[in-house]
């Protein structure tokens, strides 16, 4: 069971009494737990299809092609459609559609016309569709859970490369840390955008989908860890003077011991403040890559495309932009929220005395 010493419990607390920033966080986390099963409200595939008194479950199931419910053809079955046809012909089947019945990859092509259509809650689009007939709602929840994974994911790798160098630095010192000093000094002058612009435009087109994003992520993590280094760094130059750690040494213990046993839990209120912004700075940079086209692949949902087809069909369709700034605003005000509560609440000047 997993115990927590008195200042932690003291500064969650605090955290809860901030009620911007607590209320923040369940909403987000309340976000979060819905988009990790997004299948089951936004989706072109069946929830439940009741056919000859057989129940089938497409949406985390099985591929079922269409002469598996009585049609004529052999590729995947069109739930929409089937469920039409069941109620026309008043049988005891019946099909269970999601609340969005659309996936954000699927066009859905009025007279088989390309084109933005105004929000239609009678056939299910409810904040229109894009200038390719796909729905804004499915290509926003699914864009919006890409975004935050892939924050995570870039703020994982950004905490594992900068507390490893950064503490390292920090406790070693002399030669490694003038050497990595003088590396991070150089790596920053490095102009970051023009980087991903070189190395998507070597990508192959071939490239598939998940090794794409896999490159835009190493690249984005590979200029980014620099920061991170250098807090890690400071707050381990100053906990190594302290008493527990010369003890430590007395006691035997060797480098990595001290440093992710002793030292690293010292500082964990430095890498919990700073959480909530590196996620917000991830957001705002994948969103920004894909409002220029050097983001995430086409046709990835992404807010950043949202936003671009947005600003282009401004006066024809303007609830693209305002669907896709509305989502936008709203994640990174809760994620911005929660990081000033958890600043505050994790502010060692609160729980000091000094004399």
């Amino acid at each position: 069971m997993l115990t927590l010493n008195p200042q932690t419990r003291k500064k969650l607390a605090r955290f809860r009494k901030i009620r911007l920033g607590y209320f923040s966080f369940l909403i987000l986390g309340a976000m979060i737990a819905l988009l990790s099963v997004a299948e089951l409200f936004v989706n072109s595939r069946a929830l439940i299809v009741h056919y000859n008194d057989t129940l089938y479950f497409p949406t985390y199931g099985s591929f079922y092609p269409g002469t598996t419910f009585g049609e004529d053809y052999s590729y995947e079955a069109n739930y929409r459609a089937l469920a039409k046809s069941f109620e026309a012909n008043s049988s005891d089947n019946w099909v269970l559609m999601p609340l969005v019945p659309y996936d954000p990859y699927e066009n859905d092509a009025k007279d088989g016309i390309m084109r933005p259509e105004a929000p239609d809650f009678s056939v299910g689009h409810y904040l229109g569709t894009d200038t390719t007939s796909r729905d804004i709602l499915a290509r926003l929840v699914y864009g919006t859970r890409t975004a935050l994974l892939f924050a995570f994911a870039f703020m994982c790798s950004v905490y594992l490369i900068g507390i490893v160098i950064g503490c390292a630095m920090g406790y070693l010192g002399g030669l490694f840390d003038l050497f990595f000093q003088r590396l991070i000094e150089i790596w920053s002058n490095i102009p970051f955008l023009y980087m991903v612009i070189i190395v998507f435009s070597v990508i192959p087109s071939a490239a598939s989908i998940p090794v794409r994003i896999g490159i835009l992520l190493s690249v984005m993590v590979l200029f980014s860890w620099t920061s991170m280094t250098y807090y890690m760094r400071t707050e381990t130059y100053k906990e190594k003077s302290r008493d527990y750690v010369a003890a430590a040494r007395v006691m035997g213990a060797g480098a990595p011991r001290i440093i992710f046993r002793h030292i690293l839990p010292n500082v964990l209120s430095t890498l919990v403040t700073f959480m909530p912004f590196t996620v917000v700075s991830a957001i705002s940079a994948i969103t920004a890559l894909d409002f220029l086209g050097f983001g995430l692949p086409v046709p990835t949902p992404s807010l950043g495309e949202l936003l671009q087809q947005g600003t282009a069909n401004l006066r024809t369709a303007p609830w693209i932009v305002t669907a896709a700034f509305g989502t936008l605003v709203i994640i990174l005000s809760l994620v911005t929220f929660i990081g000033e509560a958890i600043r505050e609440s994790f502010d060692p000047k609160q729980f000091t005395l000094y004399r």
